[in-house]
């Protein structure tokens, strides 16, 4: 097998912060542009999304199965702005996050009430973190049509102060604030919550018991944890828009095999203009975790729905799978059938993930793609080639769901 690097990140807060399970490095040209090329499409309500590979000056393998968009952010109340390109689209995390290399603008950094800068770090299930102080900018999406106001944002520096030992400790994959080791640009969170540390109803950084490694206070003495109100946590910028923002689309073309790209779109809305409609699809609620059941091989567990995870994950022992990078690697394709909620019966194929990198070097898309895990199953991107999938957004997250 190809020396092709798996990331499983997952948040350990409480569980629904999802990020890439990645192979490689992907994301953008290290740099940005005034004008996107991937922003194309004439409806107010959309952009494009593209699975291409990321950021290839920077790795010889492609990101395998990352959907990547661009961003523009703005000073907030100004129109000193800039575009940055090959930021990834995740449907299983909450609010816009960016690295400090690609962003040119001063924005304004969010402080206590005492004065003190507000950093955040995120720490990932394959023991890396992301670390870096939580800035203010406008985010326009949708060609400019849809604009959300003073928004937090995390930036990812790695020069931001020390790290606090609370952040750092047992993380030996260490900080992924680079491109190099993030493999984009950026992060796009859009998932079902708007806040980034409050699902149902809970704000967990306010509680007066704050969470480990989450937000900070920092001086040049250092950074203790601190307590932040919903408004000064990250956000997810559609449910900041003045309309179109209960929820969004994500439409992918089918794939019948490993090919390098595909295009597709990210619709805002559901349910708001013509062209975002549920129509048959059928909706999925979230459980008070932020999971949907699947049953697989008469083994029913929690899952999630999420573009950021760049394979299917889940655990089947009777599956060969590479002891190091975790890939499956069966002697040919195999076809499983799952049960997602009672009844709704799901078909998707697992291949040779080394037959795959090594047939198929340059392509991006791989239909195919997944790997052992323990915990909730992963639907991840291959699961939306081919479909229309719906993700809510809920302020308190009662009454999220997932459509497809």
């Amino acid at each position: 097998m190809k020396a092709v690097r798996i990331f499983i990140l997952i948040l350990l807060l409480f569980g629904m912060w999802i990020l890439p399970l990645g192979c490689g490095s992907g994301g953008g040209d290290g740099g940005n542009t005034s004008n996107s090329s991937n922003t194309t499409t004439t409806q107010t309500n959309m952009q494009t999304i593209t699975v291409n590979g990321g950021p290839q000056s920077i790795s010889s393998y492609p990101y395998l199965n990352g959907a990547f968009t661009s961003v523009t952010v703005c000073v907030p109340g100004t129109s000193t702005c800039q575009t940055i390109d090959n930021v990834l689209v995740d449907t299983g995390s909450y609010g816009l996050r960016l690295l400090s290399s690609a962003l040119t603008l001063a924005l304004p950094i969010e402080t206590t009430g005492s004065g003190k800068q507000i950093g955040e770090c995120v720490q990932f299930g394959d023991l890396s973190y992301i670390w870096g102080p939580i800035q203010t900018a406008d985010v326009y999406l949708a060609n400019g049509n849809e604009i959300a106001h003073s928004v937090p944002i995390h930036v990812l520096n790695p020069n931001y102060y020390v790290v606090p030992s609370d952040c750092s400790s047992g993380m030996s994959i260490g900080e992924e604030d680079t491109l190099s080791t993030l493999g984009a640009n950026g992060i796009l969170g859009i998932g079902s919550s708007q806040y980034d540390c409050s699902f149902g109803g809970t704000n967990y950084c306010d509680s007066g018991s704050p969470l480990a490694a989450t937000y900070y206070a920092c001086t040049s003495s250092g950074c203790t944890n601190t307590n932040v109100s919903l408004s000064q946590q990250v956000q997810n910028p559609v449910a900041l828009f003045p309309k179109d923002n209960n929820g969004v689309i994500i439409e992918l073309p089918a794939v019948s095999g490993p090919i390098s790209s595909i295009t597709g779109s990210m619709v805002f809305g559901i349910g708001t203009q013509t062209n975002n409609t549920l129509g048959g699809a059928k909706q999925f609620s979230l459980d008070q975790d932020g999971y949907i059941n699947t049953t697989l091989n008469g083994t029913l567990s929690g899952s999630y729905i999420d573009t950021g995870s760049n394979a299917y994950f889940f655990q089947d022992d009777a599956i060969p799978y590479d002891s190091i990078s975790l890939w499956y690697t069966p002697g040919s394709t195999l076809t499983f059938s799952a049960v997602i909620g009672s009844k709704t019966n799901v078909s998707f194929s697992v291949g040779n993930a080394d037959n795959m990198f090594n047939d198929y070097p340059n392509d991006a898309v791989l239909n195919a793609l997944a790997g052992y895990s323990i915990g909730p199953f992963a639907w991840g991107l291959p699961f939306f080639y081919g479909r229309n999938v719906y993700t809510s957004i809920s302020t308190n997250g009662a009454g999220a769901y997932w459509a497809f």
